[in-house]
């Protein structure tokens, strides 16, 4: 396993994220266990989830099945990297939501409880609230802090300018502030290049990609249509992003065939490559899919690869002999 440290901090995490959303919708818990376990082996230390991913209004059953795996002992919680998530609604009632400094500290308080553990290595949060002040957040984080419940702070899904404002508050109360952004990230979605990998880059921000393979289109899922297999990413948004870039992800499929890979190794490979790239978030159902992802660690792009992997999906703007972060510059 290669290792990295978290933007500017000194915290070492593995390159490869595992991510934990499948755990309870679409893994059993025994599986679960078994996928941690084994992602422990290959050395991968960093784990993410939120508190309302398992998709039931204020269980966190993600986080339980992570909290009763942490309970089986042998280290497990001490050789983890502990990554979780607020602001979703885990209720109906005000205040179980969003970012108010009651939220933040309730909310912190459950998923500790959830996840068997006294504190969370990197709790992120997961969208800007436009309606919080950062003087607010910042004072509710830095109580948490002294607590001793959080070491660090992340956000996830913050435009640019967000990272900065969040950057410039936390600067001015002499406040460590974020080290991590967690972005929608891949070959289909460069968005983040034109204004957040800047940021990130200026703030000292490791970037942590989620949706790698763009719900799956990324993954060899025309090769797994011809075989028969399964049409998992086909219906809602992904299907229409499949027909909007057939053309684009067969050439991409043929591509990776002729260097002897498979699709989603290339992809997660590519983000590899990125700088500023923290690690993707992988998210495996299966052990299988989960020893499979580590093959993206030893793919090394040369040159014409990556010119190649831009002229199939480019860089975002409007001027190709301008790619972000300048495409709209003079």
């Amino acid at each position: 396993m290669e290792y990295t440290q978290l933007g500017r901090s000194g915290l070492s995490v593995s390159r490869l994220v595992l991510g934990t959303m499948n755990f309870g919708p679409e893994t059993t818990e025994a599986d679960s266990h078994t996928i941690m376990d084994r992602a422990l082996e290959h050395g991968i230390n960093f784990f993410d989830t939120a508190n309302v991913y398992g998709w039931q209004k204020g269980e966190g059953i993600t986080e339980q099945i992570i909290g009763r795996w942490f309970a089986k002992g042998g280290q497990r919680r001490e050789k983890t990297v502990l990554a979780t998530k607020l602001y979703g609604g885990m209720g109906d009632w005000p205040n179980e939501s969003l970012l108010s400094a009651l939220n933040i500290r309730r909310a912190a308080d459950a998923s500790l409880k959830r996840l068997q553990t006294d504190h969370i290595d990197l709790y992120q949060m997961h969208h800007v609230d436009r309606n919080t002040p950062w003087d607010e957040i910042w004072e509710a984080f830095s109580v948490l802090r002294q607590q001793g419940k959080v070491l660090y702070f992340g956000s996830s899904n913050f435009a640019g300018w967000h990272l900065a404002q969040a950057q410039e508050a936390a600067r001015d109360r002499h406040f460590l502030g974020l080290v991590s952004e967690q972005s929608i990230y891949n070959l289909l979605t460069r968005w983040v290049e034109l204004e957040v990998l800047p940021a990130a880059k200026h703030y000292g921000l490791g970037v942590i990609p989620w949706s790698p393979l763009h719900g799956g289109l990324l993954g060899g899922i025309l090769r797994k249509q011809r075989e028969g297999g399964a049409s998992r990413g086909l219906s809602g948004r992904s299907g229409d992003a499949l027909k909007q870039h057939h053309d684009t992800i067969e050439a991409y499929e043929k591509f990776a065939a002729d260097l002897g890979e498979d699709p989603a190794h290339l992809g997660l490979a590519w983000l590899l490559s990125r700088e500023g790239v923290t690690g993707p978030i992988i998210g495996p159902r299966t052990v299988e899919q989960l020893d499979g992802s580590l093959r993206a660690l030893e793919i090394k792009l040369d040159a014409a690869a990556l010119a190649r992997l831009d002229e199939l999906f480019p860089a975002p703007g409007p001027n190709g002999d301008k790619p972000a972060p300048e495409a709209y510059a003079w």
